[in-house]
């Protein structure tokens, strides 16, 4: 193999390694930071300044900003956050993403291989799992390091020659060069931290002269600005076909790099004096990678400063980009909060998939009221109401299930989270036979047929069961959702109540039928209803069990406050339902 082949393939492998590196790292991280992850969405709906620390401090962990602007992105089109609060959050992950530009600079060369063996042996040997997820942490810090040593030694040639000579001294003087070579690289590798590593690197080896750095400070910052506005292009593409808040998301984010690339490039000089001046004394090419990665840190820290108390202006201007073409419809009967590109942050898809089994709920307590409407009224148009509603509660299991599946082929659930999903799915399994047992009575109760009619005594028998039934779903589904406090002496009575009742109406309707009051061929329609809505009590008795033993919605969803949008939206379907 000749040497340039042996350079390209070094220099892919390298960043292979740190890539995988770093994503082994973040899951890691995930995981042994584990339910401590929850506490960060409760700082998503308070003011700006706790919007930048929550970004920072995702970011942090899944040490990527595009993946914490994605995150955010997901939130806004499911109405979980507002756009003012998405964009304080994605300033902080502006500056969360420096962090792993300062852990590249530390110079541990000849610690990675203990670092490896001391992470090995960590997950090896131990059996707790958060533990072990340390282990696999501290492991993959150490491949990322191997990656960024293999880049290291491939470029020291690169760094000779003079092709790459003449291309870095253009780059220096021209820093729009930079920034578009920056940009690119980022777009290619889909990560800043990457192609910061990579700079970094570079800069790192010596020029011509054997004493300074091949590319200098001043070459790099242009470079280092390219970065910041290429990791946007992942966001971007992740909002499309996502709602208009979550394109002005990810616009805000161009913007915001783009804005912040704007005028520092005008002050290249100033700036790169200024990190020096803060940065450690030494030899250039010992001191180039720290002093990179205090540039990077105070670009972010400096841009999300100028733009906190202005974020109203950002607001304008996204929304100018993207103006409002009237008001968007919700369409309650579709998934609202389901969001694939949230799938590799388990805290925070579990966080949208609760939303969805809240919004899957109240599909259900809708449901349990336009069929009670459709009986008593003998109301066609509401039973194919009712159909469309249990239709959309089917498609709606089925679209949490698959979301579900999604997140255990990720495998990056704990064994504490995948084990209380897996006795979620089975909650839902319960919820769902509901609306099957409402199906059953719609199909066989041929509502709306002038011959299928109830007599008044049979409607009134039929109104009070169906208001036992829905007052102890209504109960036993806000103790799973929201662990409300659980009586399960009266629960168990209700449902002994609503038996009873199938006992006493059947014995009316044969006096009834034998009177001539009830038609003798509704007898098997009107059993039917009420042996459904018993049915349909052993399940809510399911539900109220399994929140009994501490299976609930809460344990997903752990945070303080909901948005006013989310409030808005359970409150119209509950309201609908009414």
């Amino acid at each position: 193999m000749n040497e340039t082949l042996k350079t390209v393939f070094g220099l892919l492998g390298g960043l292979a390694l740190f890539l995988y590196g770093m994503n082994m790292m973040s899951d890691g991280l995930q995981k042994a930071a584990g339910e401590k992850m929850k506490a960060v969405l409760g700082f998503l709906t308070k003011n700006p300044i706790m919007g930048v620390l929550a970004g920072a401090l995702t970011t942090a962990v899944l040490q990527s900003s595009s993946a914490t602007t994605v995150m955010v992105i997901g939130f806004v089109s499911a109405n979980l956050m507002t756009l003012p609060q998405a964009i304080s959050v994605i300033l902080g992950a502006n500056i969360g993403t420096t962090m792993t530009a300062q852990l590249i600079a530390f110079k541990i060369s000849d610690y990675i291989w203990p670092i490896l063996f001391i992470g090995f042996l960590i997950n090896m040997i131990s059996k707790n799992e958060k533990v072990k997820n340390i282990g696999i942490t501290i492991f993959a810090f150490g491949v990322l390091f191997v990656g960024i040593e293999t880049m290291g030694d491939v470029m020291k040639p690169l760094a000779a020659s003079p092709v790459f000579t003449d291309l870095m001294a253009k780059v220096g003087h021209i820093p729009v060069l930079g920034v578009l070579l920056g940009a690119c690289m980022t777009l290619v590798v889909q990560s800043s931290s990457a192609t910061i590593a990579v700079l970094q690197n570079f800069a790192s080896q010596a020029g011509p002269d054997g004493i300074h750095s091949a590319l200098g400070l001043a070459g790099a910052i242009p470079i280092l600005f390219g970065d910041n506005i290429g990791t946007t292009i992942t966001a971007l593409l992740a909002s499309i076909g996502q709602s208009k808040n979550a394109k002005r998301t990810a616009i805000a984010h161009s913007v915001f790099n783009i804005a912040g690339t704007l005028i520092f490039i005008w002050f290249i000089p100033l700036f790169a004096k200024f990190v020096q001046y803060i940065s450690p004394k030494g030899a250039e090419l010992d001191i180039i990678a720290r002093q990179i990665a205090n540039a990077h840190t105070c670009f972010n820290v400096i841009n999300t400063l100028i733009w906190i108390p202005f974020i109203w202006v950002l607001v304008k201007i996204v929304c100018f980009i993207i103006p409002d073409k009237g008001n968007e419809e919700i369409d309650e009967m579709q998934p609202l909060f389901l969001d694939r590109n949230v799938i590799h942050q388990p805290v925070f898809a579990l966080n949208l998939l609760s939303k969805e089994i809240e919004h899957y709920s109240n599909l259900i307590s809708r449901m349990l009221q336009e069929v009670k409407t459709a009986l008593i009224g003998n109301d066609i148009k509401m039973a194919q109401k009712a159909k469309e509603t249990g239709n959309a509660i089917q498609a709606l299991q089925e679209a949490v299930n698959a979301y579900m599946a999604l997140l255990f082929a990720e495998g990056t659930l704990t064994e504490e989270q995948a084990s209380h999903a897996t006795d979620v799915i089975y909650v839902i399994e319960d919820m769902g036979k509901v609306s099957l047992r409402l199906q059953d009575v719609l199909d066989i109760t041929e509502i709306g047929e002038k011959n299928a009619k109830f007599s008044k005594e049979a409607v009134k028998e039929i109104e009070m069961d169906m208001d036992n039934v829905i007052e102890l779903y209504h109960q036993c589904s806000r103790i799973f959702l929201y662990e409300e406090p659980i009586n399960m002496i009266a629960i168990k009575q209700r449902e002994r109540d609503i038996h009873e009742i199938k006992s006493i109406v059947r014995a009316n309707h044969k006096e009834r039928v034998n009177s001539g009051t009830c038609k003798m061929e509704l007898t098997l329609a009107f059993s039917n209803v009420f042996t459904n809505l018993e049915r349909i009590s052993h399940n809510c008795v399911n539900i109220a069990e399994a929140a009994q033993n501490n299976i609930h919605l809460n344990y997903l969803n752990e945070q303080d406050e909901e948005t006013e949008e989310v409030k808005d939206i359970n409150e119209a379907v509950v309201e609908a339902a009414k």
